[in-house]
């Protein structure tokens, strides 16, 4: 399957018995469909209130259906904030997370204040310098340790990640920030993307950035980690890799568009102002009495 999801309202992807999850969304779905559920799995456990616009899964099932009506069946029980886009057959021993060969994330940090975008976006008032934070990015590119940039790292196997890219760009009132990795750590966009912010605000330098990830604690830095965290709500699961498939292309497109703001208004100049508002002696007009 193929799935994209807003995650504001879910406890993440994985099912849990006390909260409410986007796979749990979709095995009450498949049941509702009169499929058998054995197992559903996704290719990456996203955490609560993250979003996905293409997030892999597979779903195992004790006896065979029609992909098609299973998917109109899932779509029409399922909330309307969860949608699977494709459901088709897969060879038996597919497994989402283990075959994925990389993964991609995107970040929308809004440079305004938007009415629309707010579930999508996180809005950063201090004014950021792109450049910058792109000089930064690139020193994630490679094989890292990224313990400082994870949560509980003694938690997992392993801390090393190679990541394949690191992208920053404007887009209309948004900055967009795609990272393409083997696999990600536990928070670690999020934190990624809060020292990038603090770099684009002049709070961290380039060379400071560079140290953390080089898995060196700043002098004075709280628990010694980048615990600088991103809110969940501008990250998006965008896109998994199997093999065979191409990488991502340069263009980074937003999930959620967001327009730069419109220049303020402002006064007409003398000049610009109609002859009909003036006397032929160029004084202003007395506006009639009432």
């Amino acid at each position: 399957m193929t799935v994209e999801y807003e995650g504001t309202r879910y406890h993440g992807w994985q099912e849990q018995k006390n909260a409410r999850s986007v796979s749990g969304e979709l095995h009450r779905a498949a049941r509702a469909a009169g499929a058998e559920v054995v197992e559903i799995g996704g290719s990456g456990r996203t955490d609560a209130g993250v979003h996905a616009s293409a997030q892999v899964a597979h779903l195992r099932l004790r006896a065979g259906v029609d992909p098609g009506r299973l998917r109109l069946a899932m779509n029409d029980a399922l909330p309307p904030d969860v949608h699977v886009l494709s459901l088709e057959p897969a060879p038996d021993k597919f497994h989402a997370r283990h075959d994925a060969i990389r993964r991609t994330y995107v970040y929308q940090i809004a440079r305004r204040r938007t009415a629309f975008a707010k579930r999508y976006v996180w809005w950063v008032k201090r004014a950021l310098d792109a450049r910058r934070m792109q000089e930064a990015a690139a020193c994630l590119e490679g094989r890292h340790d990224f313990k400082l940039f994870c949560e509980a790292p003694s938690r997992q196997e392993s801390t090393l990640v190679v990541v394949e890219e690191a992208l920053v760009v404007e887009d209309g009132g948004l900055l967009l920030l795609r990272f393409t990795a083997s696999h990600f750590l536990w928070k670690m966009v999020r934190r990624v993307v809060g020292a990038l912010v603090k770099v684009g605000a002049g709070e961290l330098s380039v060379a400071e950035f560079r140290q953390l990830v080089d898995g060196n604690p700043i002098p004075g830095m709280k628990d010694g980690t980048a615990a600088w965290t991103a809110p969940p709500s501008g990250l998006f699961l965008a896109k998994v890799a199997y093999r065979g498939d191409l990488p991502e292309g340069p263009v980074i497109r937003p999930v959620v568009p967001v327009a730069a703001e419109p220049a303020t208004a402002r006064a007409p100049s003398e000049p610009e102002r109609s002859s009909r508002d003036a006397t032929p002696s160029g004084t202003r007009r007395r506006p009639p009495r009432r």
